[in-house]
């Protein structure tokens, strides 16, 4: 594959809401962008040629998980991630991170080590160092690599949230130095500070010094209000570089992505559409479909007349609503396609809207359509 070296352009703005494109060895990105979250090398009940009808570019993966299955060796047989599940577009990869705080009963931290876990999985004695978050992303291939982080659990507490942003400042520069110079990958910082306004601005900075690719919010959608979330980003965002693209990660709802785009986030990934899927919730233009609920029993309607993904529009909410109450796995399957296309099809209105200069009008009729 002809090396291209990792870049963005930003193309327009409509008041804080940006229209660019990442440019990647293995393809662009349209932002705002919404990556799939697949895990485990996996979006979880979607073919990948299916995931490639929806429009989408770039899906997530992540580190911890795939270090410990299916591991570093077989993951370099393949050359990485791309080749061993058959996806040929580009993949962001979470360092870690976020298993520190999610997976905490399972791990200690050290500043000068790093993260040292028991695997959930068998107990096995893991070191996650920040050097070696890095080496695993490598063998992965990924696209887009993410320094490893402390996230804290939500806390209104600036000791945690300051000592926080030290480690992952330390760990941000261990980052940088063990990915080296590679124009044709990105590393993006992460930056902590819960949501305080001094110290999102400290950390933010902390992290322009070192220089990175791109910038991330972290320690974000993890418990706190929505407005408080849009409050944080609506002080902050202002302060990262223009030049260079913004991640708002772990969200979310399309409502989240919405009131964050407005504040000048440029790229989210989320389990929302396919965890809700599994569980019988649809997203649509009509806002959200339980259809788990009885009184779609003998709606004839598909969820989207317009959908010929996989012939989505072939299949009733009566017919979905029978699946789910049959626990059969095809109700999972098919309302999890169709969300991720619903995703896929809001953010391109999202951009479009932002190219044409009515995005403001775009957010009043959808911001509260999905609460």
């Amino acid at each position: 594959m002809p090396s291209k070296d990792f870049s963005f352009e930003l193309i327009t703005q409509n008041d804080k809401a940006r229209l660019g494109k990442i440019v990647t060895q293995r393809g662009d990105i349209d932002t705002p962008a919404f990556m799939p979250v697949g895990t485990q090398g996996a979006v979880k009940g979607i073919f990948t040629d299916d995931i490639l009808k929806t429009n989408t570019q770039i899906i997530l993966g992540n580190t911890y998980h795939l270090l410990l299955r299916p591991g570093i060796k077989i993951l370099d047989k393949f050359d990485g991630l791309h080749n061993f599940m058959n996806w040929n577009k580009p993949i962001l990869t979470d360092s870690g991170g976020y298993q520190i705080m999610s997976l905490s009963k399972f791990n200690k931290i050290d500043l000068n080590i790093g993260a040292i876990f028991n695997s959930h999985l068998d107990g096995k004695k893991i070191i996650l160092s920040p050097e070696k978050s890095i080496q695993v992303q490598k063998s992965i291939n990924s696209d887009i690599i993410m320094v490893l982080d402390e996230c804290p659990k939500l806390t209104t507490d600036k000791k945690i949230l300051s000592n926080a942003i030290d480690v992952s400042t330390h760990w941000a520069k261990r980052s940088k130095t063990e990915f080296g110079n590679n124009k044709s990958k990105a590393l993006f910082g992460i930056a902590q500070g819960g949501l305080f306004k001094d110290l999102r601005i400290e950390s933010i900075e902390k992290l322009i010094e070192i220089n990175f690719n791109g910038y991330a919010m972290g320690g974000l959608a993890v418990g706190e209000k929505q407005s408080d979330m849009f409050k944080i980003l609506n002080e902050t965002t202002d302060y990262l570089p223009k030049d260079k693209p913004r991640y708002l990660m772990g969200v979310g709802t399309p409502s989240d992505i919405l009131g964050a785009v407005k504040e000048g986030i440029d790229m989210f990934d989320c389990v929302m559409p396919t965890r809700s899927g599994r569980t019988g919730l649809a997203f649509t233009w009509q806002g959200k479909v339980n259809l788990k609920n009885s009184k779609y029993k003998n709606d004839k309607m598909p969820l989207d007349v317009d959908c010929d993904i996989k012939e989505l529009n072939k299949y009733s909410k009566s017919y979905l609503n029978h699946l789910i109450k049959s626990n059969e796995m095809m109700a999972s399957m098919l309302i999890s396609l169709h969300n991720i296309y619903f995703y896929q099809q809001f953010m391109r209105e999202i951009q479009k809207n932002i190219k044409n200069g009515t995005f403001q009008a775009f957010y009043k009729k959808y911001i509260n359509l999905f609460d």
